[in-house]
């Protein structure tokens, strides 16, 4: 018992001046109501059989009943301090500050015989500084109580070894963007409960930020009782949260490292924690990652990469390759304008690779303005009847003032609005739902076509179809690589064909890499292909042979003599961003 009574202050941090006072009576019970702690004083008073369990209403009778007992929840569901006044059988008077505890309650007996002003000051002063130094909506400590306590624990000296988890929730976003964020702040109380239930009595649980936890493990047998508690929250994660009868499902990625061995200072440690995390996320996200050194040369890498992707534009180091797209007739209508980045030492990277951190870094608008201008370009020269597709990120079409810089370079460029092909993702649409609207809409009156890209792999809205003017629906390679073999595929490519025609869409079939997923798309009435079994992405140069080569021709009929080349252009320019 000495051990968890040394860890009051870590336990209820807002309290613990309270306990440097001999008159101060508090105790500490888990959530069944156990006492688990209690204050010399109060030992002295109870006469403690340290053998047998006490329970709540054993010290304090009035506890179990109401009004008072509907206190005690009130202080468990809102994470609220309240004070309560109770008499003795002798009619002394005496105060008790309820307060939430890790894992259960702590309370606090003051004395209300003397000025009774006194100890509605204390309680009015322990409310204040439980708002101060807790979350408001899951009542967890905060990033303040967060940074004291990891002062306070670091350097761990001869205590021993400790544990700081960095937890971000995994798929948050769109319960806020889709459900609301009324939603996202039950989903964040229920998570913060998750993590609360797994924890033992030497782990404390943060809320960080939005959807940013900590926890603070102190264990000597480390990082194994770290590794376990982080496999226990990542299990919890697992299940669905249930949101309004809605199962909805947020997981958990988390980033592990142990004092002393990775760090014994506060920022060092947190800085280990979050290379562990990043490395999560990179593997996948949804599971725990233990800090390694190693991890710290990829995330060298990465910041080296970061780096150069901010000069990469202005040195022309970026260039496009074009995949075409071909219609029913097995004509050639068009080219989907694809982004790689020649790095100078690393060679060629994918746009998988570059593109989010892009995003990030707030560079992809100027680099998107490069690859329309280049696009439009280029396509000046093709037959006029070609189309260009250009992708565009989220970020580049949240930019303000997106529409008019579109409708200038076209202006500037010569190129012919309805010959421009802009293709976005259902990401783009979870953002400002009325501002998307009438950003398509204004798209829409220029005359350019909107293409939904990855149909079916985020989100997949009937709303989106319903409400956005779409030219066309591009159904993702994902259901195109197994389309011969999986029913469900077929199922899925079948009513997305059918639900786009009825809304008098076009489709488009990613990714097609045989004669006979062709065949089959074709025969179910897709209106377009693309994919290497056509042609993979090539060189803007090509395009003129390309098409000279296939002007009056089957498109898909001659494909099949490509197959050398296009099995030596996917090894060249690897899988990244390839329709």
């Amino acid at each position: 018992m000495p051990e968890i009574r040394a860890n009051w202050p870590k336990l209820v941090p807002q309290g613990s001046e309270f306990f440097s006072r001999a008159e101060a009576v508090f105790s500490l019970w888990d959530t069944g109501f156990v006492l688990v702690d209690w204050s010399e004083k109060l030992m002295k008073r109870q006469d403690f059989d340290s053998q047998t369990a006490v329970r709540l209403s054993d010290v304090y009778p009035a506890l179990a009943h109401p009004p008072s007992a509907d206190l005690v929840r009130l202080v468990i569901d809102t994470h609220k301090p309240q004070t309560i006044r109770l008499s003795t059988s002798t009619g002394e008077r005496y105060d008790l500050l309820l307060l939430p505890a890790s894992g259960g309650l702590a309370v606090i007996e003051i004395s209300a015989d003397g000025p009774s002003e006194t100890s509605a000051q204390e309680a009015e002063r322990a409310l204040l500084r439980h708002q101060a130094t807790h979350d408001v909506l899951t009542g967890l400590p905060n990033r303040r109580q967060f940074s004291d306590e990891l002062a306070r624990l670091l350097p761990t000296g001869n205590r021993g070894a400790m544990a700081l988890m960095q937890i971000d929730l995994d798929d948050f976003k769109p319960v806020n963007d889709t459900l609301g964020h009324g939603a996202g702040d039950i989903v964040l109380k229920l998570a913060a409960n998750r993590i609360k239930s797994v924890l033992g009595t030497y782990e404390t649980a943060f809320r960080l930020a939005g959807d940013e936890f900590a926890v603070l493990q102190v264990y000597h047998e480390q990082p194994g009782e770290a590794e376990r508690l982080a496999d226990a929250l990542v299990a919890e994660f697992k299940k669905p949260f249930f949101v309004d009868g809605i199962a909805v499902f947020v997981g958990a990625s988390i980033g592990v490292a142990i004092a002393p061995r990775d760090g014994n200072e506060g920022e060092q440690l947190m800085k280990a924690a979050d290379v562990a995390l990043y490395a999560a996320k990179k593997e996948g996200r949804r599971c725990a990652r233990t800090f390694h050194p190693s991890m710290l040369h990829v995330l060298e890498q990465r910041e080296l990469l970061r780096r150069s992707l901010r000069v990469a534009l202005a040195h022309g180091e970026f260039f496009l390759e074009y995949q075409p797209i071909v219609d029913r007739s097995r004509s050639v209508t068009g080219f989907e304008a694809l982004l790689r980045w020649r790095h100078p030492i690393l060679g060629v990277i994918p746009p998988i690779a570059f593109i989010p951190m892009a995003e990030a870094d707030g560079l992809m608008s100027d680099i998107g303005q490069w690859v329309l201008e280049e696009a439009c370009r280029a396509a000046l020269s093709w037959p006029d009847h070609y189309t260009v597709a250009v992708n565009l990120s989220p970020a580049e079409f949240l930019t303000a003032g997106f529409t008019d810089r579109v409708s200038q370079t076209l202006d500037i460029v010569g190129f012919p609005a309805e010959r421009l092909e802009l293709e976005i993702t259902e990401t783009v649409l979870l953002e400002r739902t009325i501002n998307n609207l009438d950003t398509l809409n204004t798209l829409n009156v220029l005359g350019i076509q909107i293409s939904l890209d990855d149909f079916g792999t985020e989100y997949s809205s009937l709303s989106y179809l319903k409400n956005f003017p779409f030219d066309n629906i591009k159904i993702d390679k994902y259901f195109i690589n197994d389309l011969l073999d999986d029913a469900k595929s077929q199922t899925i490519v079948r009513s997305v064909i059918s639900l786009s025609h009825g809304l008098g869409m076009c489709v488009t079939a990613e990714g097609v890499e045989t004669a006979e997923q062709a065949a089959w798309l074709l025969s179910e009435g897709c209106d377009r292909l693309q994919g290497y079994f056509l042609s993979p992405p090539m060189h803007v140069d090509r395009i003129g042979q390309f098409a000279g080569h296939r002007k009056g021709r089957g498109a898909i009929g001659n494909a099949a003599s490509n197959n050398a080349a296009a099995d030596g252009a996917r090894m060249a320019v690897g899988q990244g961003g390839a329709g």
